[in-house]
């Protein structure tokens, strides 16, 4: 049954940066919805929120009863594997059809204590007996424009050498989600990254720029399994990802827009 039958929607994540994309399109194509989340939040039309911590399990077998979809966006610092176990064992009890979660592009590939618990979640989605679609993903534009803010408030910017991305737009991603959702389970389908490949540096001289200031950047090298495995272009897309079209500099263009006579500042 696809995600256009009467039963609602569940969104976990759904007020996120990548919820805030993926509820409205549902939306849009009159899906009645159900999002999850900690805090208590306040109904609007065709969108009924529930409360429930994805980590503790606490309320969510009452959030995934009655749901033949489930689109898991939700995510932390840590606790990723543990939230989708509970997702997980709730909706394959509740009868759940079809779960659509996004993962991130190196989650087999990447050395690092995130993507490992990332890649533990990802198999709690593809091993539930659940039918699911899963999307991997590069890191968000959103993301790269707060690093990039973070990192330029010193009076020298760090810049590790061999640290390359391909930041995507949050929209794109989101309506390759919806697309999913809308449709059958597909199992892994293409990965999805930015239109282009940076380094570090270059992402953050493009902020710089932006944004009308000035940092000396000093290079420096990350060691470890770390840094060969970014150096290797690990946490990169492979032959067969799908790309996305907006660039991290029309991003800026949109984000960090110039008043007439001044510099700029990023918004919030």
């Amino acid at each position: 049954m696809s995600a256009t039958s009467s039963a609602p929607v569940l969104v976990t994540g759904g007020t996120g940066t990548l919820g805030s994309h993926v509820v409205p399109l549902l939306r849009a194509h009159g899906l009645t919805l159900r999002v999850l989340s900690r805090t208590p939040r306040t109904d609007t039309e065709g969108i009924t929120h529930v409360r429930g911590d994805l980590v503790t399990g606490e309320g969510v077998a009452e959030a995934v009863r009655g749901v033949r979809t489930v689109v898991h966006l939700a995510g932390g610092p840590k606790g990723d594997d543990t939230a989708a176990r509970n997702l997980t064992a709730a909706a394959a009890g509740a009868g759940v059809e079809h779960l659509v979660y996004v993962s991130v592009i190196g989650v087999d590939t990447m050395p690092l204590a995130w993507f490992r618990t990332l890649r533990r979640a990802e198999e709690a989605v593809t091993t539930s007996g659940v039918p699911y679609s899963v999307l991997r993903a590069t890191q968000f534009h959103d993301l790269v424009l707060k690093t990039a803010a973070a990192m330029t408030r010193l009076p020298v910017v760090p810049a590790p050498g061999g640290l390359r991305f391909e930041p995507v737009d949050a929209r794109e991603v989101a309506a390759r989600l919806v697309g999913l959702a809308l449709g059958a389970p597909a199992g892994r389908v293409p990965d999805l990254a930015g239109p282009r490949v940076y380094d570090l540096a270059e992402l953050v001289r493009g902020y710089l720029a932006a944004t009308g200031r000035r940092r000396p950047l000093l290079p420096v090298r990350v060691p470890g399994k770390a840094g060969r495995a970014y150096r290797a272009g690990d946490n990169l897309a492979l032959d067969g990802a799908q790309r996305g079209r907006r660039s991290w500099e029309e991003f800026l263009a949109e984000r960090v827009a110039a008043p007439a006579g001044g510099p700029v500042r990023p918004s919030a």
